[in-house]
């Protein structure tokens, strides 16, 4: 029997982004360098703990009544392992042999019993325009994504899922007269029409690529395999010319 292959949503992600990477990742336990995002970290705990409370009393919280979301935090047994980044909700295919899951931010329910999911982000710009960043910049595209695998993985495991995702964006104040030890926030919450159809072909490429013994071709647009290209490069031309020297 073939060896599972284990999954995560940032592994399937670099997959699209950069097959390279997506390998030295994965098979080679080669990974660049990243910072902790500690700031971030504290904003989704806080947002979490307040959903927590209104999942608890089972009524929506004031950002839904504020948006027109009919909905409340959905309350299950699973909520707090579907949210741990070490276990997260998964599914397992023993026909492609692979076990593909990821931790979602918060899940809200609409009285349909359709699921919302919903992810956290905190950003600080002078001017937050949620069309123009989607459209300027691959990581916004790449946040959609996030919430389309999550639907995936929701709807495999036989909850009924609604279309909709939502973003919820906390934008920092960064020109506020006075600190007093205290970072202020706007809210914004943003609507996204989702299709997790492509999915699944993939997640089964990404297993396929991995099962295989290829190394492919860098992306023309990874910023990892861009800088070594040219680091190597200048290197190359040094090294050439203190031999002519």
């Amino acid at each position: 029997m073939d060896e599972i292959i284990k999954l995560s949503r940032s592994t399937v992600e670099k997959f699209l982004s950069c097959p390279r990477c997506c390998v030295l990742d994965k098979n080679h336990k080669i990974k660049p360098p990243s910072l902790p995002f500690t700031l971030n970290i504290a904003v989704d705990n806080l947002c979490k703990n307040e959903f927590d409370y209104y999942r608890e009393i089972q009524e929506p919280h004031p950002l839904f009544i504020e948006h027109n979301i009919d909905a409340v935090p959905f309350k299950h047994k699973d909520i707090d392992i579907w949210r741990s980044n070490f276990k997260g909700i998964r599914y397992k295919s023993t026909k492609h042999n692979y076990d593909f899951g990821g931790a979602v931010d918060d899940v809200w329910q609409k009285k349909n019993g359709e699921l919302i999911i919903a992810d956290v982000k905190a950003t600080s710009r002078n001017n937050f325009d949620w069309n123009e960043t989607f459209n300027k910049y691959d990581y916004a595209k790449a946040y959609k994504r996030q919430l389309e695998m999550y639907q995936w993985l929701f709807r495999k495991n036989g909850f009924a899922v609604a279309d909709e995702a939502y973003l919820v964006y906390f934008n920092g104040k960064k020109n506020e007269k006075f600190f007093n030890n205290q970072l202020q926030f706007d809210s914004y919450v943003i609507k996204l029409s989702c299709s997790s159809t492509w999915v699944e072909a993939k997640v089964l490429e990404t297993v396929s690529l991995l099962k295989s013994n290829q190394f492919p071709k860098p992306s023309s647009k990874c910023e990892y395999c861009n800088y070594l290209k040219k680091r190597w490069l200048l290197q190359e031309i040094i090294h050439n010319k203190k031999e002519i020297l």
